[in-house]
């Protein structure tokens, strides 16, 4: 008998207690497989896994025309959370909108390719500087009185602003880079979505993948990988860093598990309403990942794991400047 993965709430949006990210299948970690994804996919709904994150950005698109693919016949066994805002086209440079007019054009098209009447779960992917967030989750809430849309959610947002969006109509999720290496919205923000009762979406929940063990070089990781131009990567940061998945994997071997359901445990375990989203695109970690969810942990367990991984160990930035200049502050 296949589990069921407990649920949890985002807002008033009852989704699984972890869910899939999709980005993974068409976008950032080199040549993948629609045909093993959309298996993925199917497999991650027999699992209990409602939760299926994407955005129109990844693959120019295609990601959210795979999801479609697989949710043929399933729509209503899923959660569909999809998000908005880079407005450019591969390999033009970046650019962030958030313009009442785009909000609905970008929401249009989603619902195009994604083949569905409605989007779950609905995100600005990254908070337009040059618009006010008033007018952006204004055009957003009238896409929810629409029915296009059933709850909404930012990504990467400040504190400052998710109180602004939120005094415009509530906010169900904000989905932000959350694990044992990228602790910064720990001080600020997640207490201001705990005030306001919005969930919290981790993204790379294992560092990028770092946080499983299985990268000890940039030799294991294809042409194009995003990974090959991110600072933690980097020699020198990279070594540093291994220290830390080294006492993890000490740690999970007593256990009895990976060092990235460990990893993947402890997030599980920052609070009810946090649902992270582990990517992948194949079925054998996909089951590895759920396991982690019901994964117990002892206060003994969780003081070890942090004294293994603490705040401000982790050598080089998340991102590199160019990136990082688009996360709201």
């Amino acid at each position: 008998m296949n589990p069921t993965l407990p649920l949890r709430r985002l807002g008033q949006l009852s989704v699984s207690a972890q869910g899939l990210g999709c980005m993974g299948m068409s976008h950032g970690y080199g040549a993948s497989d629609d045909d093993q994804s959309v298996a993925t996919i199917h497999r991650a709904l027999e699992l209990g896994v409602t939760l299926l994150d994407t955005a129109d950005f990844y693959g120019a698109g295609h990601n959210e025309e795979l999801i479609g693919r697989a949710l043929a016949g399933r729509r209503d066994q899923a959660v569909v959370a999809t998000k908005f805002g880079f407005a450019s086209r591969l390999g033009e440079p970046v650019r962030i909108r958030g313009d009442a007019a785009y909000v609905r054009q970008a929401c249009d098209a989603s619902l195009r390719r994604l083949g569905t009447d409605h989007i779950d779960l609905y995100y600005q992917h990254r908070v337009d500087p040059d618009v006010p967030i008033e007018e952006t989750v204004g055009a957003m809430a009238e896409l929810v009185a629409a029915g296009k849309v059933r709850h909404l959610g930012l990504s990467e947002a400040s504190a400052r602003t998710l109180r602004r969006a939120h005094a415009v109509h509530p906010i169900a999720a904000l989905q932000s880079e959350w694990s044992l290496w990228t602790r910064d919205l720990e001080a600020e923000i997640a207490p201001a979505c705990r005030e306001l009762g919005i969930g919290l979406v981790p993204f790379s929940p294992l560092g990028r993948g770092f946080l499983t063990g299985r990268y000890t070089s940039l030799d294991g990781l294809p042409d194009g990988d995003l990974r090959r131009s991110q600072p933690r990567f980097a020699d020198g940061n990279l070594e540093q860093n291994l220290a830390i998945v080294d006492r993890l994997g000490e740690l999970a071997a007593a256990r009895g598990v990976t060092a990235g359901q460990l990893a993947l445990a402890w997030v599980q375990h920052r609070g009810t309403d946090v649902v992270p989203i582990p990517g992948t695109r194949r079925e054998k970690y996909l089951e590895e990942n759920v396991r982690a969810a019901t994964l117990e942990l002892s206060d003994a367990e969780i003081a070890a794991i942090d004294e293994a991984a603490p705040a401000g160990s982790v050598a080089g930035t998340r991102y590199d400047q160019g990136s990082l200049a688009f996360v709201d502050r």
